[in-house]
């Protein structure tokens, strides 16, 4: 009986010892596989932290790395990315969710993420999960604080000039903005002053389309009413959409208007001379401006073997309402027949100039008119005296 129990006993130690053992070979082997799935795949991408701005796209390239004996079904996804920011991840130009690796190989994807315009300063993590194997964590610092503005800038806000003067601005007008935006430009100038608007230096344009966080060059010309007066004048320029406007106040500083009138002292244009004589004609420059004319040079133009003579040849400086008396000594040529004839008189200076035409009429010298007269009344004599001496016969 004794034997029959310790047998029956020895039966249940070995049962039992069996059960033990079986259990905890499946423990093993479940561990030992759940530990080499752990090793089995493998994420990588070079750069973990970048450092962006508002706006832009970063595109990570994502290695994943097949390290085990047997092909390996990876799902991809990312983890912890902001809702209002757009990502992808793609492989072979399809976006994908998993993707599938033969052993002891790798297979490429990209993930593409946008950040939005309006965005907070600061670091922001994520995750990107294979699967149950392993993950790789990324950090993306946004440098600044976003917005979403348009912006209107310039370089070079103010300029200086005359009146005459085409004063130009280069602009940057930036959409910082999530959509494409149509931009109306448009001026606040002061009456009588011009102001136009061309991109890319084109033809001149009213509106600009601008895509999302892209920059279009502006270039505005502005030019003044023709009698302006001196001083600084303020032009604000817009960019408006339906959701956004932006501004820009450029500064135009006129130094004075240039002008100047060149005349006579009665306002007649028409005098005479005789063939090969000389003539003093009176002139009056006048500066009609608000600015002071400098360098005032005198020239003409006139018929062949004519000269004009200024006195004196050039002006120094008149100021705004001043005039100055020149004499113009003319000069006919002696072979000028009877007649009108042109003459163009011209004052310049660098900025400005005036030119008057006068008519100077040709006479014939008296001294051949007394010669004729003596030629006749010689002629008559003669006849006279040849009718006195053979009228008779």
């Amino acid at each position: 009986m004794c034997t029959r129990l310790f047998g029956t006993c020895y039966l249940c130690f070995l049962l039992f010892t069996g059960a033990a053992a079986i259990s905890f070979s499946a423990n093993a082997q479940q561990d030992t596989s759940h530990h080499g799935n752990a090793q089995a795949v493998e994420l990588y991408s070079p750069y973990t932290s970048i450092s962006v701005t508002p706006g832009q796209t970063i595109n990570y390239s994502i290695s994943i790395i097949n390290h085990s004996n047997s092909t390996k079904n990876v799902g991809l996804e990312a983890d912890g990315i902001p809702r209002n920011w757009t990502h992808t991840l793609k492989s072979g130009g399809f976006d994908i969710s998993r993707i599938s690796v033969l052993p002891k190989k790798q297979e490429n994807a990209s993930l593409q993420l946008m950040v939005p315009l309006r965005v907070n300063r600061g670091y922001y993590h994520f995750t990107v999960r294979a699967g149950g194997y392993t993950t790789l964590p990324l950090t993306v610092i946004v440098s600044k604080q976003g917005t979403y503005k348009t912006d209107f800038s310039t370089a070079q806000a103010n300029l200086e000039g005359a009146s005459s003067t085409t004063f130009t601005f280069n602009a940057k007008l930036v959409n910082e903005t999530a959509d494409t935006a149509l931009y109306a430009l448009e001026s606040q100038a002061p009456p009588g002053w011009m102001v136009a608007f061309k991109v890319n230096y084109s033809n001149q344009v009213a509106s600009v389309n601008v895509a999302p966080n892209q920059t279009e060059n502006i270039t505005i010309t502005v030019n003044a009413p023709d009698q302006v007066k001196a001083g600084t004048y303020q032009i604000p320029v817009f960019a408006t959409t339906g959701s956004t406007t932006a501004g820009l106040n450029l500064s135009v500083v006129i130094t004075g208007s240039y002008a100047m009138e060149l005349s006579t002292p009665t306002g007649l244009l028409s005098s005479h001379i005789t063939a090969g004589g000389e003539k003093d004609i009176a002139l009056v420059v006048k500066n009609t401006g608000s600015a002071p004319l400098k360098n005032i040079s005198l020239s003409s133009q006139t018929p062949a073997d004519w000269s004009v003579a200024f006195s004196p040849a050039k002006i120094d400086e008149i100021e705004p309402g001043a005039t100055s008396q020149v004499t113009a000594e003319v000069k006919a040529s002696k072979e000028a027949i009877a007649g009108d004839y042109a003459t163009t008189l011209t004052a310049t200076t660098p900025e400005t100039s005036s030119h008057t035409d006068f008519r100077i009429s040709v006479r014939t010298s008296m001294l051949w008119g007394w010669i004729g007269v003596i030629i006749i009344l010689l002629a008559l004599l003669s006849v006279y005296y040849l009718f006195r001496k053979y009228g008779r016969r």
